[in-house]
C-alpha cells in the first residue's frame, strides 16, 4: 500500500494521540509515593488490647476492622493531623533510646485514623503530649505493644511516612440525603491522603466537593437516580485519578461502594 508524506503525518498523529490516551487513562496510577526521611517524635497509646476504643475516630472510618484498617492505627497530634488532610496516611514507627523498647524490632506500620487533641490543662512536656507544636503519635495499644512494653506509657520514637499498601480500589461510604451527598473515602493507597474531590452524575458535569472533616467530602447537589463517578486528587503526590461509575443509579446512603482504581 502506498502512503504519501501527508498520509504518514496522519498516521503519526493518530499513533501519538493513541499513546497519550493510553497514558492518560484514569485507571493507570503512574505516580508512586516514596518514603520520607526518618524524624524524631514520641508515642503513647490509648485503649486496651482489643483496640475497641479506636473505632470511629475523627477521620470517620467507622469500624476499622470491616473497613480494612485493623488494629495497627494511630491518632495524630494537631501538628500532623492537618485539619484531617492527614487521614489515611501511613507511618513506620520504631522505638528508640528507651529501656522499654523491644530489642530486635525494626518498626511497625500504622495508619492515621484519629486526632489526638491538645490538652491545654497540662504542660507540653508533662501530659500535654499532643499539644502543638509537638509531633506525637497516640497509637492503639496493640500497635504500641509491637515496639515497646506498655508499662512505659510514653517512648521516644523515629518515624517516617511510607506508601500505604491497600488491596483493591478506593471505597466510598455514602451519607446525606437527596440534596446533600457526604462521602467518606477509604482504602486509599499511595500517600493515603486526599486533597480534592469531584463527583459526576450520569446527567451532570463534574461537581467540586468541599472538604467536610477528616476523610469526608460533600456536595450540595441533586444526584438521586444517577450513577456516580468520582475524581480524586492526592494531597501528597498531586496525582488525580478517576473512578468511573462507582455507584449505580439506585445508590443509597448508608452503603459502601467500591472502585477498581487506587493510588500507589
Amino acid at each position: 500500500m502506498y502512503f504519501s508524506l501527508n498520509s504518514w503525518s496522519y498516521v503519526f498523529l493518530f499513533m501519538t494521540l493513541t499513546a497519550l490516551a493510553i497514558i492518560g487513562k484514569p485507571s493507570v496510577a503512574a505516580v508512586v509515593y516514596r518514603p520520607s526521611p526518618w524524624a524524631l517524635a514520641h508515642a503513647t497509646f490509648y485503649g486496651d488490647e482489643t483496640a475497641s476504643e479506636t473505632m470511629g475516630g475523627a477521620c470517620g472510618y467507622g469500624n476499622l476492622f470491616s473497613n480494612g484498617y485493623g488494629i495497627d492505627t494511630a491518632a495524630l497530634s494537631t501538628t500532623l493531623f492537618n485539619n484531617g488532610f492527614a487521614c489515611g496516611t501511613c507511618y513506620q514507627i520504631k522505638c528508640v533510646k528507651s529501656p522499654w523498647c523491644y530489642s530486635g524490632v525494626q518498626f511497625t506500620t500504622v495508619t492515621a485514623t484519629n486526632l489526638c487533641p491538645p490538652n491545654w490543662a497540662k504542660d507540653t512536656n508533662n501530659g500535654g503530649w499532643c499539644n502543638p507544636p509537638r509531633v506525637h503519635f497516640d497509637m492503639s495499644k496493640p500497635a504500641f505493644m509491637k515496639i515497646a512494653q506498655w508499662k512505659a506509657g510514653i517512648v521516644p520514637i523515629m518515624y517516617r511516612r511510607v506508601p500505604c499498601i491497600r488491596r483493591g480500589g478506593l471505597r466510598f461510604y455514602f451519607q446525606g440525603n437527596g440534596y446533600w451527598l457526604l462521602v467518606y473515602v477509604m482504602n486509599v493507597g499511595g500517600g493515603g491522603d486526599i486533597a480534592k474531590m469531584w463527583v459526576k452524575g450520569s446527567k451532570t458535569g463534574w461537581i467540586s466537593m468541599s472538604h467536610n472533616w477528616g476523610a469526608s467530602y460533600q456536595a450540595f447537589a441533586t444526584l438521586t437516580g444517577q450513577s456516580l463517578s468520582f475524581k480524586i486528587t492526592s494531597y501528597t503526590s498531586k496525582e488525580t485519578i478517576i473512578c468511573w461509575n462507582v455507584a449505580p443509579a439506585n445508590w443509597n446512603v448508608g452503603l459502601t461502594y467500591k472502585s477498581n482504581v487506587n493510588f500507589h
